[in-house]
């Protein structure tokens, strides 16, 4: 906060909400509270499943093993698609079912499923709670398990600095290769570029593209989007998802699976390993 009591910035997004005492930024949680900003979900969780790897989606990251899987509420983007509104566009824990937890806890929990290989981020955007994302994530790495991140990439490098020494593997979302597309959802592509490449670097990552009708499917898109890809490495696993309506876009059919088909051809000829989800 500044000297005279004034906003303080948050550094964790492309927000960059400026907040004063009270106030709330635009993911939901994080609060300007006693002279500094803090996330209201920190341990707040909505969701904890024993999934497959493949679910998150993540292919050729220890296939056919099972991760638990935790999310809390907020988001930082606005995808009128989302297919986890019901947590993502929440802004308080009493709109939802969630319950408090602790890293210590979630960490015993990982310990004691034996057909868990570790515990993954996700449903909802994790690393507008960053805090927890890291404070978890260092225990698991503690028993010897592994940590994995789904994330939309719209965080900063402050914040990814604190997280990436703890993670395994991630899958983020690239949901489009167009700045007005980002715009449209309230993000930057910018900032999901600079993520992918840097945390390509330290652990294992696969993108995934949902194919919007009218917004992202077209085949130029999908060339720059898969060529990009391959300049950083053409081992970078792309799952090409389809869309259904949901949520505030209900207004268009689901993506032409032979469309689908079509762009996972051209995204073939630069990225060795391409998939095709919700098909």
């Amino acid at each position: 906060m500044n000297e005279n009591g004034g906003a303080q910035k948050c550094k964790v997004c492309m927000n960059a909400c400026s907040l004063s005492e009270g106030q709330t930024g635009a993911c939901g949680v994080r609060t300007m509270r006693n002279g500094g900003i803090s996330p209201d979900n920190y341990g707040y969780i909505t969701a904890l499943a024993l999934d497959p790897i493949e679910k998150k989606p993540i292919k050729n990251f220890h296939p056919g093993s099972y991760i638990l899987s935790i999310g809390s509420y907020g988001c930082n983007l606005r995808c009128p698609f989302c297919q986890n509104h019901d947590i993502s566009q929440v802004h308080s824990a009493e709109e939802t079912y969630a319950r408090r937890t602790t890293p210590e806890k979630l960490c015993e929990i990982v310990r004691n499923e034996r057909d868990s290989i570790g515990l993954a981020y996700t449903y909802n955007e994790p690393l507008i709670c960053y805090e927890f994302v890291r404070d978890c994530a260092k225990l698991i790495h503690d028993i010897g398990k592994y940590n994995v991140l789904v994330s939309n990439g719209e965080a900063s490098a402050e914040v990814l600095s604190e997280i990436l020494p703890y993670m395994d593997a991630m899958n983020i979302d690239l949901k489009g290769f167009r700045d007005e597309i980002y715009k449209a959802y309230g993000g930057d592509l910018g900032l999901v570029m600079s993520f992918i490449e840097a945390s390509s670097r330290s652990c294992h990552v696969e993108v995934t593209s949902l194919i919007v009708p009218g917004m992202n499917d077209s085949e130029e898109d999908m060339e720059a989007e898969a060529r990009w890809i391959a300049s950083i490495d053409a081992d970078i696993p792309l799952h090409i998802t389809r869309y259904f309506p949901q949520y505030k876009m209900r207004d268009r059919a689901p993506t032409s699976v032979p469309l689908m088909k079509k762009l996972a051809e051209i995204a073939s000829k630069y990225l060795n390993h391409v998939y095709l989800g919700n098909v």
